[in-house]
């Protein structure tokens, strides 16, 4: 009780507060408008928040993160445009019913659900802190090594069709990892002898170029689009009864985000798909599904959003993000020495806490603002997407710029802005690219801690822990292979049928 107090008292603070209100408010914004998406804007703000307190700067990329869904399913129901790519599936039946006349109801319907998803994904997390609390400290070297290697894998496998791209781009972010001092002896490495090359590429500068700058190229070489919508008249209370109806499919969409949530590399999309096909099979009017369907609404948004508390899970307990988003947020606790993992239960448990309550309230202030501004908020769906793309690049290098007022980082920058709008014109992954910077980070130092106490191979996994996480690696490429082999199989069936 005393640290649910003391946590309290951290988010009562007047600038933890205003985090929280310019993060949630502004997730939604950010979310509402096509084309920009969380990602840019962390990446974008990332820089800012270095020179805050940490609980301040986590709290306002937590309210983006968090909310950001929320406003995504406006232009995805309204406009049949996602505002967030994770809102891909909301089009299935948001838009249709808008064409049947019922935009409101399906806003409605999103807004319940998406609430309903959060705050049961940050009461899991809450009644998981205690379990957290005494399996972190069974994490020592090797088991993070091993959790971290499970994480690249989980990444890479997850990009069904794009494997091999996958892990080229995970191998590609391990290599650019070791540009520079390396962690131990200081010895160079893969510099040239370049003097800018010393200190290394720098996460934030590769963040801001391969997702906010790629996005403003993107932006500002497609045709200027300026979508328009119809406002919205009544309330939009009434989604919460409707919810009620069918809280069968939002508790269990809610589940699998949570669920999914936790698994590195896995995501949103799984989770949704999971839910969407869950809520299909188990329907009384399956054919409504993609015409329509409030169920597959309401399971679509459920899970989406209950997944960023959960994704909280690994990266606190282990310092291991899951997705490119956990992955900027970990950039920040490092900047201010406070080091996800086993130790941040034992030494600031409070300061956990706080996080998990700002989810919590962060989910209530969204939800207030959503239902009394959506029409507001409409008048944002119509900027041109050209202006968007000036302002997002402007943004992004004056991040950039600020982070060591080195032109160098810049140019930096920019490469990867290129090379970020190659990959994503060519539809290949650009996260396992930022995963392999992270996770090959926490690899590589962990690795090289553990090997002083391994004598032989069968060392590295002789504790519960590390060997039940080897088990699961080995199970997960067994899966893999298995899974790809079928589809081998089935392939060369249909060409020779």
């Amino acid at each position: 009780m005393d640290i649910l107090l003391s946590g309290f008292m951290i988010l009562m603070r007047w600038d933890v507060i205003a985090a929280l209100a310019v993060g949630s408010v502004g997730g939604v914004i950010i979310g509402a408008i096509p084309g920009v998406g969380p990602a840019v804007a962390i990446a974008i703000l990332l820089p800012a928040t270095f020179s805050l307190d940490p609980i301040v700067g986590l709290t306002v990329l937590l309210g983006i993160y968090g909310s950001s869904m929320y406003g995504g399913a406006i232009p995805a129901i309204l406009i049949n445009t996602p505002g967030t790519a994770v809102n891909a599936l909301t089009t299935y039946d948001g838009y249709p019913m808008t064409m049947n006349g019922e935009a409101k109801r399906a806003l409605s319907l999103a807004y319940s659900a998406s609430f309903f998803g959060g705050i049961f994904s940050v009461v899991c997390l809450i009644l998981l802190s205690p379990v957290l609390a005494v399996i972190a400290p069974m994490f020592g070297s090797r088991e993070i090594f091993l959790a971290a290697l499970l994480g690249i894998i989980l990444v890479v496998t997850a990009h069904r069709g794009q494997v091999l791209a996958a892990g080229m781009m995970a191998c590609f972010g391990i290599f650019i990892n070791t540009i520079g001092l390396e962690p131990v002896k200081y010895s160079k490495r893969f510099t040239f002898d370049q003097s800018w090359l010393a200190s290394g590429v720098d996460l934030i500068v590769v963040v801001l170029g391969l997702f906010a700058i790629s996005q403003a190229f993107i932006l500002l070489v497609d045709r200027d689009e300026s979508p328009d919508a119809a406002p919205i008249s009544g309330g939009l209370f009434q989604g919460f009864k409707e919810l009620f109806q069918h809280k069968r499919v939002a508790s269990v969409a809610a589940s699998f985000g949570v669920m999914m949530g936790m698994i590195p590399g896995v995501g949103e999309f799984t989770a949704q798909f999971l839910s969407y096909t869950y809520a299909q099979k188990t329907s009384k009017k399956p054919s409504l599904f993609g015409k329509g369907s409030p169920e597959g609404l309401i399971a679509s948004e459920t899970a989406n959003n209950a997944v960023p508390a959960a994704a909280m899970i690994p990266l606190l307990a282990l310092g291991i993000p899951g997705e490119a988003l956990t992955a900027m947020m970990l950039s920040v606790f490092y900047v201010h020495n406070v080091v996800p993992g086993p130790n941040l239960f034992e030494s600031k448990m409070d300061f956990v806490i706080a996080l998990y309550l700002a989810l919590l309230i962060l989910n209530v202030l969204v939800i207030i603002f959503l239902l009394f501004s959506t029409n507001m908020l409409l008048q944002i769906i119509r900027i041109p997407s050209r202006f968007l793309g000036v302002a997002i690049l402007t943004l992004s290098f004056v991040g950039v710029y600020s982070l060591r007022n080195s032109p160098t980082d810049c140019a930096v920058a920019a490469g990867f802005g290129v090379l970020g709008f190659i990959l994503k014109r060519l539809n290949l992954p650009i996260v396992p690219i930022i995963l392999g910077m992270v996770l090959g980070h926490i690899m590589e130092i962990k690795l090289r801690t553990s090997m002083s106490r391994v004598k032989e191979p069968w060392d590295f996994i002789d504790r519960p822990v590390a060997f039940i996480l080897f088990l699961i690696i080995l199970l997960v490429l067994g899966l893999f292979v298995r899974t790809a082999w079928k589809d081998y199989k089935a392939r060369r069936e249909n060409q020779q049928g």
